[in-house]
């Protein structure tokens, strides 16, 4: 495989003049059919000898190779398959992260059809996480998916978590944004965590000791099933924004580098151009509020 590897590694150049040795999609495909690995080990492999495969080009001025081997050697769950996780889902598997959990047991309806990247109107009725599976290896088929057709709960939440090192929260109600944040406790894994309603939202990053949710949302006891999306609705470029932000905290957790957004809240308002950065308190009503925005959104 190595032999190969060197043999069909191609000369290339960044846009700035730059060389660098390059393996296309199609040469790590042969290679792999003819060694019988996975796609993914070719490219690690190529990753350690500074042959860069040739869909992360553009990915390498900002990640090493290093860095692009431990994206390939990550495993990330997304927790709900809508909006915002469709987008997440399809964001870390151009990125290269090596392994993805899908969990969702919902199905496509059109109401999904107006933000949910996986829903069209081919697919409606469909399972959610079959359906990303298939999306994700018609993008990058080096990626290894995990689809789960179930609905996370306190009782299955550890075993289809088991192994991940970050856990997306894309979820549409508050009651199971709580049971996830459990299960990710006891795992000791991170959780990133976004919510959306109308044109608004916010990301947070919640580490095993921290208290999390409950800074935002109260305790789940008295937290409402759904938050604001109920009266503002959830639009396309809110839920994709909030998405590319669940993403880079992704990568932020998986690559030991920058500030992720722990113990602050992250707050957009995309109609009044509103961003703030909260630091969390000791109560959710220490957070101040984005004008016109939800309080509590939690809408995919």
């Amino acid at each position: 495989m190595i032999a190969d590897i060197e043999r069909l590694a191609a000369p290339r150049a960044f846009p700035d003049g730059t060389p660098y040795r390059s393996l296309g999609v199609r040469e790590v495909a042969r290679i792999a059919a003819t060694a019988g690995v996975a796609p993914r080990d070719v490219e690690l492999a190529a990753l350690e000898r500074e042959i860069l495969p040739e869909r992360y080009a553009r990915n390498f001025r900002s990640f090493s190779f290093a860095e692009q081997a431990a994206l390939l050697r990550g495993r990330v769950a997304v927790v709900g398959l809508g909006g915002l996780g469709g987008a997440v889902s399809e964001v870390l598997a151009r990125l290269g992260v090596g392994r993805l959990t899908l969990i969702d047991g919902d199905r496509f309806e059109e109401s999904n059809l107006n933000r949910q990247l996986f829903s069209t109107v081919d697919v409606l009725g469909a399972p959610k996480a079959e359906t990303a599976a298939l999306r994700i290896r018609a993008v990058n088929p080096t990626i290894e998916t995990d689809p789960r057709v179930a609905f996370l709960t306190a009782e299955n939440g550890r075993d289809l978590l088991a192994g991940c090192q970050a856990v997306v929260d894309c979820l549409d109600n508050l009651p199971s944004r709580f049971v996830l944040e459990e299960a990710c406790r006891g795992l000791g894994i991170p959780l990133v965590s976004a919510a959306v309603a109308g044109a608004s939202g916010h990301v947070t990053t919640v580490f095993p000791e921290d208290r999390g949710l409950r800074a935002i949302y109260g305790e789940p006891a008295s937290a409402p099933r759904k938050g604001a999306e109920a009266a503002f609705g959830t639009l396309p470029f809110a839920v994709w924004f909030l998405a590319c932000l669940e993403c880079a905290e992704v990568v932020k957790i998986l690559l030991h580098r920058g500030a992720p957004l722990r113990g602050v809240l992250f707050l957009a308002d995309l109609t009044e151009g509103f961003f703030e950065r909260v630091r969390l308190g000791p109560a959710a009503e220490a957070a101040p509020r984005p004008p016109q925005g939800p309080e509590a959104p939690s809408a995919a």
